[in-house]
């Protein structure tokens, strides 16, 4: 029987942080499942999220491959790049994808709206030229909020890490592979495996007793040190 440490439910590392500027600019791209088959042998999911908006694009699959993700990945894009349907401009398009409606102006129902009615020219400059002179200081300003909600974020997070490493060579134990039926009896952990490389932060890739590699990386809050 291989010894490893108790069963463990906190992860295994520090949170990474990413900054999404705006909505649509940076998406994070996931496979989830297997799951009870549903019409049409589905049973994975691949799921887009906006980091920005966290605007979600599920795509039910009966199987991952190279060619379907890549389709579905230019479908995300279409949708938006205002590739599919036409779209009048960025607020549209905007208010579009994340509410379901599209933005009407006043002036399109024929009704004058009250900044329509009060418009002064001279006013409006003036105020123009207050914004562009106080515009990098409200930068700096959304700037240092930004930085310390995400302060205030990892360090909430990161209290409830109990920090796992491993050095090429360790020997580990990986969770059952979810691709495999697996009983009440089975066991959870399959191994012994040999780390062979790090990727990036908490990511190892794995080799079997007999040397053969692993199809991809496995993350360490999936791995525990395996003991002989």
């Amino acid at each position: 029987m291989p010894k490893a440490f108790p069963s463990h439910t906190s992860t295994g590392g520090t949170l990474t942080t990413m900054l999404s500027p705006c909505p649509f600019i940076q998406w994070g791209i996931d496979i989830v499942g297997p799951f009870p088959l549903a019409t049409g042998q589905r049973k994975f999911l691949l799921v887009a999220i906006d980091y920005f908006t966290k605007w979600v694009e599920p795509e039910p699959l009966a199987r991952i491959t190279e060619g379907e993700a890549e389709e579905y990945k230019n479908g995300v894009k279409a949708c938006t790049s205002g590739k599919g349907q036409p779209l009048e401009g960025l607020l549209e398009k905007l208010l579009s994808l994340v509410y379901g409606t599209k933005a009407i102006i006043p002036a399109e129902l024929g009704i004058p709206s009250h900044k329509v009615m009060n418009f002064s020219e001279e006013c409006n400059e003036s105020l123009l030229r207050k914004d562009l002179d106080f515009i990098e200081e409200l930068r700096e300003k959304a700037f240092l909020r930004v930085q310390r909600y995400k302060n205030i974020m990892i360090n909430s997070y990161n209290k409830r890490v109990k920090s796992r490493s491993f050095q090429v060579g360790d020997l580990v134990l990986r969770r059952a592979d979810a691709l495999k039926p697996v009983g009440k009896l089975d066991p959870v952990w399959e191994g012994p495996y040999k780390t062979t490389g790090i990727i990036g932060k908490g990511a190892y890739e794995l080799e079997d007793a007999e040397g053969r590699p692993l199809p991809r990386p496995w993350n360490v809050h999936n791995l525990k040190k395996y003991f002989t």
